[in-house]
Order: structure tokens, then C-alpha cells, then sequence
């Protein structure tokens, strides 16, 4: 097999193990299940991966680079700071079946025992926090955010996220895909002096400017 094969049957042995995590869990799925799915055998696997927690461990940080790398291309892009944190925002929240948030709950609750799949998470979670405080602190600086905190909004902001994350991607239908998006959306606003409008992912720039323009509705006072 030469160097560029192999290099292809790991990608693919490592697209078909997260698939296989994504289903089963990190705790159910066995090399012989990834081997099944991947039409190989199970000594191929373990040629690759020598043991299972180093194949789980590969997957999941696997998948891990593909976010990060979804994450990259906002950072570096050439957009503002307001079209970056909505695209980051968009970008985080769970889309389609909550099956890729379900294998990040399961590799957190992992990593209490597996100290690799520990590194892997930490190593995203610290990633995602510090690219949006400095998004958040660029904003600040261009005037367009309201911040005396970047780095502390980003952990309060993201750690909205992962909450209610967990509580949709766990507990089917206690919350809607449309409400996630409108607390994390007021969360966020509130963190940076914005309008929630002004960071609706779904909603064109000409409509968000419109609504960020209208005067929005005040909460009732507490007695």
C-alpha cells in the first residue's frame, strides 16, 4: 500500500468511526463495529490504530479538526466583526439531527476517564472561546461592540451555548431549534450592546438592519 493509500483508507476508516460513534457512543462502539461499517477487517483497523481508545481518541479529535477548521475560515475571512460573531454563533449552534452535538456530550463525558479525549475537547473548547473574545475585542475596537469584558463575554456566551446545546441535542423537543437560536441571539446582544436582530444567522443583512432599527419591546418591571 503506498504512503498516499494509506493516507486515504485513514481518512476514511476515521470518517466511518465517527459515524459509528455518532450512532452507537464512544462507550458501545467496539473496532469490530467501525470495521463492519467500513468494509475492512478488523486487523486492518487495529494496523491503523493499535488499540481502540487510541482509534476513539483519533475520531474524535478527527472530527474535532473538522470544526476547527469550519471555525478557521470565519476568523480569517475578511468580514466585520458583527458578520464574524453571527457567522460563529450560526456556525456553533446545532443544525439538522443533534447527532454531531451528541457525540461531543458523549466524548465530555468520556473524557472524565480517557485523559486523550480530554486533551482533544479541551483543546477545542479553548479554541472556540478565544477566537470569539477576539472577534469580540476587534469589534470593540472598531466601535461596532459595547465590551469592558471580551474574554469573559466569550466564556459566559459559550457557555450558554453548550447548556442549552446539551438540554436540545439529550432531551428531545424541551426546547426548539427557534428558541435556541433567540436566547443565545438576546445572550449574546446583551454582552456587546447589540440588538438581538442584528444577529439573526437566518434573516438577510437588509432585514436585520430593519428590524435592529425598530424600537424593541422592554421587559415588564420586577416589583
Amino acid at each position: 500500500m503506498t504512503r498516499r493509500a494509506a493516507e486515504i483508507r485513514l481518512d476514511a476508516l476515521l470518517r466511518t468511526a465517527c459515524d459509528v460513534i455518532a450512532e452507537r457512543g464512544l462507550a458501545n462502539t467496539r473496532t469490530a463495529d467501525v470495521a463492519q461499517a467500513a468494509g475492512v477487517s478488523q486487523a486492518l483497523v487495529f494496523y491503523h490504530f493499535a488499540t481502540k481508545e487510541r482509534l476513539l481518541s483519533q475520531a474524535f479529535a478527527y472530527a474535532a479538526e473538522q470544526d476547527l477548521a469550519r471555525l478557521d475560515a470565519v476568523v480569517r475571512s475578511a468580514a466585520s466583526p458583527l458578520v464574524k460573531l453571527r457567522r460563529m454563533l450560526k456556525l456553533y449552534a446545532p443544525t439538522g439531527r443533534p447527532t454531531s452535538w451528541s457525540m461531543w456530550i458523549d466524548g465530555w463525558s468520556e473524557s472524565l476517564r480517557v485523559p486523550e479525549l480530554e486533551k482533544v475537547s479541551r483543546r477545542l473548547d479553548l479554541r472556540w472561546r478565544e477566537d470569539l473574545a477576539a472577534v469580540i475585542a476587534d469589534g470593540v475596537r472598531e466601535g461596532v461592540f459595547e465590551c469592558a469584558d471580551p474574554a469573559g463575554a466569550a466564556w459566559r456566551i459559550n457557555a450558554m451555548m453548550d447548556g442549552l446545546a446539551v438540554q436540545f441535542a439529550v432531551h428531545d423537543r424541551v426546547i426548539s431549534r427557534r428558541q435556541f437560536a433567540e436566547w443565545i441571539r438576546l445572550a449574546a446582544a446583551r454582552e456587546l450592546g447589540l440588538e438581538p436582530a442584528q444577529l439573526d444567522w437566518s434573516a438577510p443583512a437588509q432585514d436585520r438592519s430593519r428590524r435592529a432599527a425598530q424600537p424593541q419591546p422592554q421587559p415588564d418591571a420586577v416589583s
